[in-house]
């Protein structure tokens, strides 16, 4: 079986999701105190900086379509769906086909829906690396080299779609300077509250870490973020439990910690995004039951 075949396997995915629903389940009851209001309070700053500032930076960075930019609902919503849909892929790719395929059916151009969706990426990689590279000074060299490496990718890529593919390039206007401004902040503010979520995962099991000790090993973690996985069993989830145990958290509670986090981000995922998809499936039907076949 190839690379893109355990990749893309449907058997695997299938595997893993279970596997990280199933480890919180198995590992949560064995440990001595257990308190979810930790991380109950942690979700708070994490949902709204995951289902509003995201989808906001999202916004900031699209270029306008022929009827201007959508609203802030509309980003929301999408962005929402998306999010589930990436839970349930490996390498979270689903997110960004929804968000293009939804771009597009919006009457964004085709290059247009690329940048839009590699730029909020790219944003959000950069602002990764910005904030690990104050965090965690010991760690910013290779979060470096992997944000040049794909801004050179990103720059090689866009030279021969010109060359070959020119209609994949974008049509609409770049961001300006300040849209990425705030984008680069919004990014720094996300990845704060992945810090306190992982942070208050680790209370709910008894044990503490200090906030600067969680940014060492979140970012030792995202170096291993580049094999993708289903959510909660990843490379990157098993390297943050390594992590995390070398700081001094016993391998139980590490793993209790990472998967129990990574299992609650289902929860907003299916309320929001769930809810979201089955309201755009209704507006579609509806809109199908009005079109008047032509004659």
């Amino acid at each position: 079986m190839t690379l893109h075949k355990v990749l893309h396997s449907r058997v695997l995915l299938v595997l893993g999701t279970v596997l990280a629903l199933v480890v919180p389940v198995l590992t949560v009851p064995r440990l001595p105190h257990v308190s979810p209001w930790p991380l109950l309070i942690a979700m708070v700053p994490w949902v709204l900086a995951k289902y509003l500032l995201c989808p906001l930076r999202w916004r900031l960075l699209t270029p306008p379509g022929p009827d201007g930019r959508q609203s802030n609902l509309w980003h929301l919503r999408a962005y929402a769906e998306a999010e589930l849909l990436g839970l349930a892929t490996p390498g979270h790719v689903g997110a960004d086909v929804w968000r293009m395929r939804r771009l597009t059916k919006a009457g964004l151009g085709r290059g247009d829906a690329v940048l839009s969706v590699g730029l909020d990426r790219l944003v959000g990689a950069v602002g990764l690396t910005v904030f690990l590279a104050f965090a965690a000074t010991d760690l910013d060299s290779p979060l470096v080299i992997v944000a040049l490496a794909v801004g050179v990718v990103l720059v090689v890529g866009a030279l021969l779609a010109r060359q070959y593919r020119p209609s994949l390039l974008p049509s609409g206007p770049l961001p300006s300077m300040k849209a990425l401004a705030v984008g680069f902040v919004i990014s720094a503010v996300f990845q704060v509250s992945i810090a306190g979520l992982l942070l208050g995962a680790i209370a709910a099991t008894g044990h503490s870490l200090s906030l600067w000790a969680i940014f060492g090993a979140f970012g030792a973690s995202q170096l291993a973020g580049a094999v993708p996985g289903p959510n909660g069993a990843s490379p990157r989830e098993a390297a943050l439990v390594v992590a995390l145990a070398a700081l001094g958290v016993p391998w139980l509670a590490a793993t209790a910690a990472v998967t129990l986090k990574a299992a609650l981000a289902w929860l907003p995922a299916l309320a929001l995004g769930g809810i979201s998809l089955i309201l755009l499936r209704r507006q579609t039907k509806a809109l199908s039951s009005l079109s008047v076949p032509a004659l």
